[in-house]
């Protein structure tokens, strides 16, 4: 089957964070992704927190160099800023002065990234974004310990508007067991708008969805599957709005859990 992926998320600029140390690298991983079947990328370094160095004004000249080498490498994959933004008091400030990137650099969708092993509130945040006609995509909410330890979060973020963004290989058990149970569980309950690689390296944590699209499929069904990886990630790179309700279909079977479960112990 013939299928066109977007990510979303992948740290694929050399040099500035925990990505490719150098171009080789950067280059190996973009021939990786597009023989896998992804067209574009958003490149997504760190950005504040322990990156408060990568500013736009970085990031966006290092796409364009990214893009004219991957045209003399003759890989036809298209490249668009980013950035993945640590939550942090001063974000909308940094967004607001076009420090910190939005997805495409479109000023609409803001890749937000919690810390690993708590959660913090960020519905007054997702409101002050909402009041600037941005919206919040929360990456990797199965990776986060305070909504392992209370998915019931996930329903709340998804029900304030937040898109659930989950990494392809939490699907396959990369991040432990239980980040695999809840991404499925969210997955079965239609809490995710998007997945994405979150690639790092050529040869770890490799920027492929394939196997993330036809394991949804398995899961859920071939149309959710396509919303997730394709249609939704395409709609981004487009600049073009994501209903929050796009992914609210029938749960395609049963969870064990229900809607509103704090859990499953």
């Amino acid at each position: 089957m013939m299928v066109s992926f977007v990510d979303v998320h992948c740290h694929i600029l050399p040099g500035i964070d925990d990505g490719p140390a150098d171009w080789d690298e950067a280059i190996a991983m973009a021939r990786i992704a597009f023989q896998d079947g992804t067209q574009t990328i958003i490149a997504t370094p760190h950005q504040l927190g322990s990156f408060s160095q990568n500013k736009g004004c970085n990031i966006r000249p290092l796409v364009e160099e990214f893009q004219q080498r991957l045209a003399t490498a003759d890989i036809p994959l298209r490249v668009l800023p980013g950035g993945e933004l640590r939550i942090e008091p001063s974000i909308i400030t940094a967004i607001v002065r076009e420090e910190a990137l939005t997805l495409g650099g479109y000023h609409h969708h803001v890749l937000i990234e919690l810390p690993h092993d708590l959660y913090l509130p960020i519905d007054a945040l997702l409101a002050d974004l909402a009041r600037r006609q941005l919206v919040g995509v929360l990456a990797h909410p199965e990776r986060n310990g305070g909504i392992l330890r209370q998915p019931c979060l996930a329903v709340e973020l998804a029900d304030v508007g937040c898109l659930m963004q989950i990494t392809a290989s939490s699907l396959f058990g990369s991040f432990g067991p239980d980040c695999q149970q809840l991404a499925e569980w969210m997955l079965s309950e239609r809490l995710v708008h998007l997945v994405a690689s979150d690639g790092h390296g050529s040869r770890s944590r490799r920027p492929l969805l394939r196997c993330a699209f036809e394991r949804i499929a398995e899961l859920t069904s071939l149309e959710y599957a396509f919303e997730l990886c394709c249609h939704n990630p395409a709609r981004i790179a487009a600049d073009q709005p994501i209903s929050c309700e796009s992914s609210n279909l029938a749960p395609c079977r049963s969870s064990g859990m229900g809607r509103r479960s704090a859990g499953w112990a």
